[in-house]
């Protein structure tokens, strides 16, 4: 019976396999395409029947001058590799590879229906043109200054304020929880106007401050994750503690958590990530200070003025992704154990 059923279940573990890299590749394409195109040469994205890796136009240096190598049609169908030596719209002149000093072969027709002759070619300078361009520096420094901030507000206060829903008795307790996370369900659109006109009638517009401050008064996410995780501490811990003489907050800053390390970095990852790639935010409230602009809001001006040159735009992109993916390998291990939570129904 074991051996009829191993074909059988031989199938099925193909299936999985076939369908899990299927599944991969689609997920892994745009990051594909995005790497590829910024290695590309302004004139590989340019022409239409370009090779898809990253290519540049094979030439050659006769006394100085630069010429192309194209693919001619032979008439049994085949190719073969001459340089182009003078362009011309009826006519055209192209020399043989092995014969450049030789008398110049007229081909009829026009030179641009004939096939460039590409070679592997990696542009890796495009990565440093892109650099120079759009000031990576200041952006990155912006961005980091307003994700790590903002981060560190979103982590204690989500924390103190899912300790307190987790760990302590108080009229109204279930209501204000709910209240908490309704703010979830609350599209951010709905209160934008009254946030704009707030701020702006209090002088924070055009500061960091709109987008800073209100990550110190807790998300309803966050408060949720992190009152999930101090509910799985065992409650044993606190009571040894009290007994011992330590206050709540004591309890709070030397027992709960140091055994909540995943959740609070899974949470500071989520909100990190988040500020990374903000873009409405900084936006509405640092228009009109390029100085300030985050590297979201920096990317969108750079695709607007290089839209035409997108192996750039590419590697800007690139660029900005490279840190957050960095910040993620380092941490993952102990931020799918914070994800991970295994107290939720309790």
């Amino acid at each position: 019976m074991s051996y009829l059923t191993r074909p059988s279940q031989w199938w099925k573990n193909m299936i999985f396999l076939v369908g899990t890299i299927i599944l991969i590749s689609a997920f892994l394409m745009p990051l594909i395409y995005g790497i590829t195109t910024s290695l590309k040469s302004e004139i590989q994205i340019s022409t239409a029947n370009a090779p898809l890796l990253p290519s540049s136009s094979d030439t050659i240096d006769i006394d100085g001058t630069v010429y192309p190598v194209v693919r001619v049609p032979q008439e049994d169908g085949s190719y073969k590799e001459m340089v182009l030596f003078k362009k011309g719209r009826q006519s055209s002149q192209l020399l043989e590879l092995d014969d450049l000093n030789g008398t110049p072969i007229e081909w009829q027709g026009n030179w641009r229906v004939l096939d460039r002759q590409w070679v592997r070619d990696f542009q890796w300078k495009n990565y440093k043109t892109a650099w120079d361009t759009i000031d990576f520096m200041r952006l990155l420094f912006n961005t980091f200054k307003y994700a790590l901030i903002s981060t560190f507000g979103a982590v204690f206060s989500g924390a103190l304020v899912g300790y307190g829903f987790a760990r302590f008795k108080f009229p109204g307790k279930k209501i204000l929880f709910m209240l908490v996370m309704a703010t979830i369900i609350l599209p951010p659109s709905v209160t934008l106007i009254p946030t704009y006109a707030f701020f702006y009638r209090i002088g924070w517009v055009g500061t960091w401050l709109p987008i800073i401050i209100p990550t110190l008064f807790g998300n309803g996410y966050n408060v949720f994750l992190l009152r999930q995780f101090f509910m799985g501490i065992p409650k044993e811990l606190d009571e040894a503690a009290r007994i011992d003489g330590a206050s709540p907050l004591r309890i709070y800053f030397s027992i709960v958590l140091p055994q909540a390390i995943p959740g609070l970095t899974a949470v500071g990852l989520f909100h990190f990530f988040y500020c990374w790639n903000d873009f409405f935010g900084p936006l509405i409230y640092l228009a009109g200070q390029p100085d300030k602009f985050p590297i979201s809001v920096g990317l969108s001006s750079f695709n607007g003025l290089y839209s035409q040159q997108v192996h750039l735009i590419q590697a800007a992109s690139i660029i900005s992704a490279i840190i957050p993916f960095i910040v993620f390998i380092v941490a993952q291990k102990v931020f799918l154990r914070g994800v991970v939570i295994s107290a939720v129904d309790k």
